[in-house]
C-alpha cells in the first residue's frame, strides 16, 4: 500500500502546485482552496508512505516524479518553453527514479 499512498502523494502535491500559479499569489479563493487542500493530502499521505517506504526512498520518488509531472503541466497548461538543458535535467530524472525502483534494493518490500 505504500507505493499507491506515494502515487496519491505525488497526484495531490502536483495538484496543489498547478493550482499555486493559478492563485495568482492567494488573490483567487478557489485556486488558493485547492493549494491547501492539495498540500495537505499530499503531505499526510506521504506520512502513511513511510510506514514502508525508506524516507530517501520516498521523498525522492515524490520530489523527482513531482518534478516532471509539475513540468508538463507548465508545458501543457500554461505555455511554458523548455530548453535542451531543461529537457536532459529532466530525462536525468527520470533515469534516477527508474534505477531507484529498477536496480535498488533499499526500495523493494
Amino acid at each position: 500500500m505504500g507505493y499507491v499512498y506515494l502515487f496519491v502523494a505525488i497526484v495531490a502535491e502536483v495538484i496543489g502546485t498547478s493550482a499555486l500559479k493559478a492563485s495568482q499569489e492567494f488573490t483567487r479563493f478557489w485556486p488558493s482552496v485547492v493549494v491547501v487542500v492539495g498540500y495537505g493530502l499530499a503531505f499526510y499521505m506521504l506520512t502513511l508512505v513511510l510506514r514502508t517506504v525508506p524516507v530517501g526512498i520516498a521523498y525522492a520518488l515524490w520530489a523527482g516524479l513531482g518534478i516532471v509531472l509539475v513540468t508538463l503541466i507548465g508545458v501543457l497548461a500554461f505555455g511554458e518553453k523548455l530548453d535542451l538543458p531543461a529537457v536532459l535535467g529532466l530525462v536525468l530524472i527520470i533515469a534516477g527514479v527508474v534505477v531507484i525502483q529498477g536496480f535498488s534494493k533499499v526500495s523493494a518490500h
